[in-house]
């Protein structure tokens, strides 16, 4: 239940702090006092839209922050935990705070824990139920009505096995779909699909065969130039062509013309002085001889470079011819090479399912069966069920609408069968609820028939006897009475009391017969200054209680008759 609402700088409001208790709590007040606001406030905690138009003027930001005590059962306790807000139940409040900053944004928090605006929807849902002055609205609208026998028939388990049912049976027909229309695109290209995994198969390709055969290509291509090179350079001590002379056999002509000059008188040049000088022949012919050395050595050299360089062309032919293989393949089922085998394996498996498909086909047509067996079995069970709780309902219901002067009124749950088309997670059948106000006229749906003061007081019958099936522990009423008087809102009254033996209720109203029966009563004002005007909101004494009520009942000009009535009202509705 909400145990405290605290609001800072929202529209006329600058602080507010309100405490709730147990039982039937109701807001009065003149008309424009603001107790719109402490709704739009509360609506702003269950997910309603933020604007900025919601912040106080010349306040940099509004703010509103609720506490609630949740049992250790309710829905929302396995909520928080699947998000991570609580890791256990405990004792300690829920509290959602709502900031709404200049630029419009707003943040919400849970505990602390900031979370989304869905998330917060789908919170407050479990935590108060607001119906307002348009409330009846949503009652004609015949989508809620299957939920609200839902509710009151206590069905949520079974409503949700056949869901899940619903669920199973529906993956079990997309299988079977996605299997038969895959046998039927398999056999359209039976043909290219054998021709295809026969190339790739014969293919066999390697995930990352592309990368290896790559690095090996690279890796003789530069072997092969290299050879190339030191090719060259043999040319240059070894021409191959015979007029060409090799430098060995120039060292060697050079060696054997000098020789000639050995054991014979030399003829020794001057040195720059003029003196005679010895030539050293020896020693020439000895670096000739050297040289000549040195040079077959370097060509012996480089004649094993080339041997242990050299390469096998008919490998690096195969390497390439391999490479432009996987290339065009890759190319030809626009993929990449790494992907080409798992090609091969879908391709395969298509190619598979034409001899098993059949077969597996038939396998999903049973599966897909039973589960629809099982679900239909569920769905009638359900609507058995509903069928029996709209029984019970049709009767609480109307015993409820006699005291709210509807006791010519007839209600009736309709159940029209789906077609298999429109099953659905909620079962197979349609509900609608439907009235006579007339007798002798047949049951309509409620927009036709039922004005808007019917449709409220046929809302608030229908909380009345939903409240103990529903786990929303807050209920909040906007001016459910408008409209009636009298003995009608005395008994509108009586049932907000009624309600709120079971769950908390909060109701804005502007009747006396309906605020005599509250166990907490609030009066809601407006104080206005040259500066600014501010909504307060004060919670009466008894005393003071009598004399809101006589206001209610009189005007402005509060009489002694008016307290009498007052008190009178007061009294009836502890006594009864």
């Amino acid at each position: 239940m909400l145990k405290l609402l605290s609001i800072r700088d929202v529209v006329l409001i600058e602080t507010l702090d309100l405490t709730f208790e147990e039982g039937l709590t109701v807001f009065s007040g003149e008309t424009g006092a603001g107790k719109s606001i402490l709704l739009d406030s509360l609506g702003l905690i269950l997910g309603d839209r933020a604007t900025a138009g919601l912040i106080r003027k010349g306040a940099q930001q509004a703010q509103v922050s609720a506490e609630f005590d949740i049992p250790p059962q309710h829905p929302l306790v396995s909520t928080l935990i699947e998000h991570g807000i609580i890791a256990e139940f405990t004792q300690d409040p829920i509290v959602i705070r709502r900031i709404i900053t200049q630029d419009g944004r707003s943040r919400a928090f849970v505990n602390d824990s900031l979370v989304s605006v869905q998330l917060l929807k789908l919170i407050g849902s479990t935590l108060i139920d607001i119906q307002g002055q348009h409330g009846q609205t949503a009652l004609a609208e015949t989508g809620k009505h299957l939920e609200l026998l839902d509710t009151f028939g206590d069905l949520s388990a079974l409503c949700s096995q056949v869901g899940v049912a619903y669920r199973d049976w529906q993956t079990k027909m997309a299988e079977l779909l996605s299997a038969q229309t895959a046998l039927k695109e398999s056999l359209e290209e039976e043909e290219w699909l054998r021709s295809a995994v026969e190339e790739l198969e014969r293919l066999s390709p390697h995930p990352e065969e592309e990368a290896i055969l790559s690095a090996q290509r690279q890796h003789m291509l530069q072997a092969e130039k290299k050879i190339q090179t030191i090719h060259e350079a043999l040319k240059e001590i070894a021409p191959e062509d015979r007029r060409t002379i090799a430098p060995s056999t120039a060292l060697y002509n050079a060696s054997r013309t000098l020789s000639r000059l050995v054991n014979t008188e030399e003829v020794v040049p001057l040195t720059t002085d003029g003196a005679l000088s010895p030539f050293p022949l020896q020693e020439v012919l000895n670096t000739l001889e050297q040289a000549q050395d040195l040079l077959a050595e370097a060509e012996n050299i480089l004649t094993h470079m080339i041997t242990g360089a050299e390469t096998d062309p008919k490998l690096l032919e195969q390497t390439e011819e391999r490479l432009f293989a996987l290339r065009a393949a890759a190319r030809k089922h626009n993929t990449s090479t790494v992907e080409l085998p798992t090609l091969l394996k879908q391709l395969q498996n298509r190619l598979d399912l034409l001899d098993t498909g059949s077969a597996h086909i038939e396998h999903l047509k049973v599966e897909a069966s039973q589960a629809r067996l099982d679900y239909c079995q569920l769905a009638d069970t359900l609507s058995q069920a509903r069928k029996k709780a709209a029984e019970t309902l049709e009767k609480a219901l109307i015993a409820e609408l006699k005291p709210l002067k509807l006791e010519r009124t007839h209600f009736v749950v309709s159940f029209t069968p789906l077609s298999e088309k429109d099953w659905g997670p909620k079962g197979q059948e349609y509900v609608n609820f439907l009235i006579s106000t007339n007798a002798g006229l047949a049951p309509a749906p409620l927009a036709k028939v039922a004005s808007g003061g019917e449709l409220s007081r046929l809302l608030l019958a229908i909380k009345v006897v939903v409240a103990r099936q529903s786990a929303v522990p807050t209920l909040i009423f906007d001016e459910i009475d408008a409209g009636v008087g009298g003995a009608t809102a005395s008994a509108i009254g009586e049932r907000l009391y009624k309600i709120a033996r079971s769950v908390q209720v909060l109701a804005v109203t502007h009747s006396p017969q309906v605020a005599a029966r509250a166990d907490h009563h609030f009066y809601i004002s407006k104080t206005m200054t040259e500066k600014n005007t501010e909504t307060q909101a004060q919670l009466l004494s008894q005393e003071n209680r009598i004399e809101e009520l006589a206001r209610m009942l009189s005007g402005k000009q509060i009489t002694a008759e008016a307290r009498t009535a007052a008190l009178s009202l007061i009294e009836k509705s502890q006594n009864d």
